[in-house]
């Protein structure tokens, strides 16, 4: 009868064979721009990212509350109608960190996406486009925070 300790034991000598040929996967090395989550305003998020002048555009469709609540979970979303969107972000001017999610897309979704962001204060929130021609789109609101979410 096989008991679960000699299962263990063939287990761990059979990821010993394994490593020791190089055929077990290496750590996760994910390469991510981190130079925009560092940045500490608005024009130097768009600079890291290598993002053209802003445009303010009424084709980007921001969807916030007029107030929040809670600062610490404030639903945003953003969408548009518009080809070759490349990425879409949210920008809290106000954060102590102002890129708060950055949504990467293809051709092959509609660029629509909603999440919940943390805000430490009334602020202006930005959906901002990137597009595949170069072009930088936004859209913004001004959001009220009665209870703020960054330690406030």
């Amino acid at each position: 009868m096989q008991t679960r300790r000699d299962l263990l034991g063939r287990s761990a000598a059979v990821a010993g064979l394994l490593a020791a040929g190089g055929w077990l996967p290496a750590t996760a090395q994910a390469a991510w721009n981190a130079a925009p989550f560092e940045a500490k305003n608005l024009a130097d998020v768009l600079k890291a990212l290598g993002a053209a002048a802003p445009v303010e555009s009424k084709d980007i469709t921001l969807t916030a509350p007029d107030i929040a609540e809670n600062g610490a979970v404030v639903p945003l979303a953003a969408a548009t109608g518009l080809a070759g969107v490349k990425s879409l972000l949210f920008l809290v001017e106000k954060n102590p960190v102002p890129l708060a999610s950055r949504f990467e897309l293809s051709d092959a979704v509609e660029a629509s996406v909603s999440t919940r962001v943390k805000m430490g204060g009334s602020s202006n929130v930005f959906a901002v486009a990137l597009m595949k021609d170069g072009r930088t789109l936004f859209a913004v609101k001004e959001v009220k925070v009665t209870l703020g979410g960054c330690g406030g």
